[in-house]
């Protein structure tokens, strides 16, 4: 028996949608019933075999949805195990983090045990329901938006021409994508929490928002529309397996989104709520070369990530 790179491709899309203690049993079962059944085709060409036999066996994705005991509709097999693996940390570590902290800043502000617990299972609950949303809302968008270049496409059109190359080194590319979604998808639930929950207090205890209120007037917006962009092109990037070259121009339209609104507030001074910065005026002495500085930064680092995308893309 023997398997061919197509054969390799079609076990490879399989296999990496499955747990890790899973992958090399099935594996193995999957390329010896692929070529059992073409050698069991006697006279027939191998290649036009072994292709029958994979649109036999059908759309990878499918396929490997067979072997998981989770319903996966309203997000799809291909990003589901995507999907739990960002979910669990964010919610079993990030959020419980948060909760901690605040409570604790609540305790040393001098506030009682009730009130500080009380801020503690109010972030649990306010920043755990935006986390939870944001996150099932971008993998459920970015599913229903995949493209078939650079990614499978759907079951009715599928065929083995649809595979994608075994790359090497895409464990880490993909890990490397799934945490960029991720703190994407941390800062928006950080900006919609600290609008809603007001977490800094001032002198007299009154709450406040972090950052300026007028920005929910205008410039918060293509700000967070870049954040969310870019969170799905991220997903889609963990679908595709890496980088292709449409993702990488979805991903320039979405850093220009994000960065360049993002720079023009830091250049102007309009990011942080003033009374947040009347109270904690020890964050800085002077404030302009801190904001034209972290703008700077932001217009650079989205060049470099741009820059990064369109060379991996075309490796």
């Amino acid at each position: 028996m023997s398997t061919s790179t197509l054969t390799e491709r079609y076990v490879h899309e399989v296999v990496r949608r499955l747990p890790a203690d899973q992958r090399q049993d099935i594996a193995q079962e999957l390329r010896a019933t692929i070529a059992d059944t073409v050698d069991g085709r006697a006279g027939a060409d191998p290649r036009a075999a072994e292709r029958e036999v994979l649109i036999e066996l059908g759309d990878p994705v499918r396929y490997a949805a067979r072997y998981t005991d989770r319903p996966a509709a309203f997000i799809g097999p291909d990003l589901y195990p995507s999907y739990i693996r960002l979910l669990r940390p964010l919610m079993a570590g990030l959020l419980p983090a948060v909760a901690v902290v605040l409570t604790v800043l609540d305790l040393l502000d001098g506030r009682g045990v009730g009130q500080a617990l009380a801020t503690g299972a109010g972030t649990l609950f306010s920043f755990g329901a935006q986390l939870f949303a944001a996150v099932t809302l971008l993998y459920a968008a970015a599913d229903r938006m995949r493209r078939p270049r650079g990614m499978l496409a759907s079951a009715a059109t599928w065929s083995p021409e649809d595979l994608p190359e075994v790359r090497h080194g895409e464990r880490t590319g993909t890990a490397a994508a799934s945490l960029a979604a991720a703190a994407h998808v941390v800062l928006i639930a950080l900006v919609f929490w600290q609008h809603t929950a007001r977490p800094y207090r001032l002198g007299d205890g009154t709450p406040v928002e972090v950052l300026d209120p007028a920005l929910w007037s205008g410039w918060i917006w293509p700000v967070l529309g870049g954040l969310a962009a870019l969170a799905a092109v991220g997903v889609a990037r963990v679908a595709a397996g890496g980088w292709t070259l449409r993702l990488a121009a979805w991903y320039t339209a979405a850093q220009a989104l994000f960065s360049l609104p993002l720079a023009w507030v830091l250049h102007r001074q309009l990011l942080l709520n003033p009374e947040f910065l009347a109270d904690a005026t020890a964050l800085w002495d002077s404030p302009d070369p801190v904001y034209d500085g972290l703008a700077l930064l932001v217009l650079l680092g989205a060049a470099i990530g741009v820059f990064t995308a369109f060379r991996d893309a075309r490796r």
